[in-house]
């Protein structure tokens, strides 16, 4: 056999004939005719362009805010005059800090007010505050998934109810002539007035917050705790933890976030206690009894007139409300959570 030169071979290769008797054409890879993808130009879009139009959808709901909530803080300044409407702000005399000074030193009917105010939000702070809590764990740990959805929809129902439907619902249940009274007339038992009786108001309230809001409150915990991890309660019950302990070393603390936030928020509005609940009920009663802040604000701006002393209750419910917010979040970094904001 005679041997082939490599060049021989390789002009074989080309020609498609040789002693391979091949077909195609070998060719190097550095020879193929690849192309490169054109390199990027500038910098990546940032992730806020891409969500361009969602950020149209926060407008309105921006613009109310401003009109609604900050704008109205520039009539502040009615604090410190005599406004009179048909003046305005600029033509109003100045009177400084004096309708703070009636207001601490001089009006009784701001301090009953006052106290009425701080003793609803502490009762409010102190029994209604959990009940939402409680209700989300009776709810999460003790019904099927089936009764769960049907106690919740029962539970929600009521906060959808305006507060004029839900005195109603009340003065037809408990009022002089409510079902109440004839159930216990047709047993030879008396009356008892609940509505109506300024030593049980303060109850009255308390209860109609309850029945309204409860279940409505429970929706955010039940979603916190959906996203409690089922492995922390199987690895508790392998401990041999029961099922209080499981609630207390698992469930709670997978709730303290939450809980201080809300607590929080609840302490910035905590001289707002329910105007329209409470201007419902209030005709003919006490006021010493039955005044609050916002019912205070209402009778003596718009129905006395007297719209510096008003707005100065305004401001002051607003500093106390800002510095509760400032302490209690303050607090929560001491407790090692992040509050309404980060430090």
């Amino acid at each position: 056999m005679t041997p082939v030169s490599p060049d021989a071979d390789r002009d074989a290769r080309i020609s498609g004939k040789g002693s391979h008797d091949m077909t195609t054409v070998d060719r190097p890879l550095d020879r193929l005719d690849t192309k490169e993808a054109p390199p990027r130009s500038g910098r990546p879009a940032p992730p806020g362009r891409k969500n361009k139009a969602l950020f149209w959808f926060a407008v309105p709901g921006t613009v109310l805010l401003l009109l609604f909530h900050y704008v109205p803080l520039l009539g502040n300044v009615i604090a410190f005059q005599d406004y009179q409407p048909f003046t305005g702000f600029t033509h109003s005399p100045w009177t400084g800090f004096d309708n703070f000074r009636i207001l601490f030193n001089g009006d009784p009917a701001f301090l009953h007010a006052l106290v009425n105010t701080l003793e609803l939000t502490v009762i409010q702070v102190v029994f209604v505050f959990p009940l939402p809590i409680l209700l989300a764990l009776l709810l999460n740990s003790l019904v099927g998934e089936r009764v769960k959805r049907v106690v919740q929809n029962v539970l929600y129902l009521p906060h959808f109810l305006s507060w004029v439907v839900v005195v109603a619902v009340f003065q037809q249940m408990l009022g002089n002539g409510g079902l109440l009274n004839v159930f216990l007339q047709a047993h030879d038992m008396g009356t008892w007035n609940i509505i109506g009786n300024p030593d049980l108001f303060k109850e009255l309230l308390t209860s109609q917050v309850i029945w309204k809001d409860t279940g409505w409150a429970t929706i955010l915990f039940l979603a916190a705790l959906s996203r409690v991890d089922t492995d922390l309660y199987e690895a508790a019950a392998v401990d041999g933890a029961s099922r209080l302990r499981q609630t207390w070393h698992v469930t709670l603390p997978a709730l303290r976030g939450l809980v201080i936030l809300l607590l929080i928020l609840r302490l910035g509005d905590a001289l707002s206690v329910g105007f329209e609940q409470i201007v419902l009920q209030q005709t003919g009663m006490d006021k010493n009894t039955t005044e609050v802040l916002d019912t205070y604000v209402y009778n003596n701006g718009l129905v006395a007139g007297e719209w510096g002393i008003s707005a100065a209750v305004g401001l002051v419910k607003g500093l106390v409300g800002v510095v509760l917010v400032l302490g209690a979040n303050k607090i929560a970094h001491l407790l090692g959570e992040e509050g309404i904001y980060s430090k």
